[in-house]
């Protein structure tokens, strides 16, 4: 019998109390028995305490020393982003798996990039965003989400997939339109999203008034030029995809503007779209940041940016060429395969050309601003 249960047994046995003057030295007895069972008692839970695993116990920063073996991340970027990284994140998984010996589980979100904005924003626990244009990350960043300076922790400002505005057409061109100023023509009928509410739409707004600019025109040409493109839109949809489908699926508009990489996806489902890619053109620049608050909290923060990094690498570039996009490597573009997918623009310029996003949401799109102008001027 162990001295616990010795003692334990002592504590239940019936005492029989003395009569007398010496029931209180029977009394103080039994105190000190009593006393000595409850001390060894309490040392046995504690020890049996520290001896057991404790699941609920975690490290600052959130990590759980429990989990050591699995690791998640929670991506969410812009729709047309799916199948690259469908293609990517098995590769990284197996990578880190070799490495670090750590499982990595990824919750994916994809959507319209100022869609998938506001949810990060509102409370979607996003530990990457890769979004279609660096104003979203930035309004991330101004909510207290994204430490300033991310565009400058990875490489190419924090550029990780880009691609140029298209103009797709109908089966043969049968209005020959092959650019921009095809568009302002009377009797074509365009489909584009609405710049308000969708990411792809704004570099299509600033492929048009950069074409304007770059050609040796002004903002006043440009405001005019772009006037008449928008007077031949019939209906702005609300982002890309819809855009895609009222083009193909419904038969609607003589041209449609969409980015590069959607179009060749298109091809790659069997479809064969008839598409131009104008000389002068907007590099459509797609930033990725790690969401700092979000990691801290999640203590997740190492295999976080290992991902980004990855993603890099050209391994990571040759699936992002695969699914469209135009690589950021010099490496990889000035492959062969990829060469010959991706022809040179003649006249390419980025936003930063037009005074950067923030000048640009200001002079463009914020309510009352040029967009809006344009918009109450056509009559519809």
């Amino acid at each position: 019998m162990s001295p616990l249960q010795h003692l334990t047994q002592q504590f239940h046995r019936p005492q029989q109390l003395p009569i007398g003057k010496n029931r209180s030295l029977a009394a103080l007895k039994r105190f000190v028995s009593l006393f000595v069972v409850g001390i060894t008692l309490s040392l046995a839970i504690v020890s049996c305490q520290q001896g057991t695993p404790n699941n609920s116990a975690t490290t600052p920063g959130g990590a759980n020393p429990a989990k050591k073996g699995k690791v998640e991340l929670t991506l969410v970027s812009f729709a047309v982003t799916k199948a690259a990284h469908a293609a990517i994140i098995p590769k990284f998984v197996e990578q880190w798996q070799k490495e670090k010996g750590q499982t990595v589980t990824f919750s994916e979100s994809y959507g319209g990039s100022g869609s998938q904005t506001r949810a990060v924003i509102d409370g979607l626990e996003a530990d990457i965003v890769h979004l279609a244009l660096a104003l979203d990350t930035s309004k991330i960043e101004k909510a207290g989400l994204i430490q300033p300076g991310w565009e400058k922790e990875f490489p190419k400002g924090g550029i990780v997939s880009k691609s140029v505005a298209a103009i797709v057409t109908r089966e043969g061109n049968p209005k020959g339109i092959k650019t921009w100023e095809d568009l302002s023509k009377d009797g074509v009928k365009l489909i584009t999203a609405d710049p308000k509410t969708s990411g792809v739409a704004r570099w299509n707004f600033l492929a048009l008034w950069g074409s304007i600019l770059k050609t040796g025109g002004d903002d006043t040409k440009a405001l005019d030029f772009t006037t008449k493109v928008y007077k031949n839109v019939p209906i702005l949809t609300k982002d890309a995809r819809e855009a895609m489908d009222v083009f193909f699926k419904q038969g609607q508009g003589d041209a449609l503007i969409n980015y590069e990489n959607e179009v060749i996806l298109v091809a790659q489902k069997g479809e064969k779209p008839s598409y131009a890619i104008p000389d002068v053109n907007v590099s459509i620049d797609n930033p990725i940041a790690i969401v700092d608050k979000n990691v801290d909290r999640h203590g997740n923060r190492e295999v976080a940016e290992a991902f980004v990094k990855y993603l890099y690498t050209p391994e990571a570039q040759r699936e992002f060429a695969k699914a469209g996009f135009r690589p950021v490597d010099e490496t990889v573009a000035k492959e062969a395969e990829f060469a010959q997918k991706y022809p040179a623009v003649k006249t390419l310029f980025t936003a930063k050309d037009l005074g950067g996003w923030g000048e640009i949401q200001k002079k463009f799109f914020d309510d009352g601003a040029t967009f809006d102008k344009i918009q109450g001027s056509i009559k519809r």
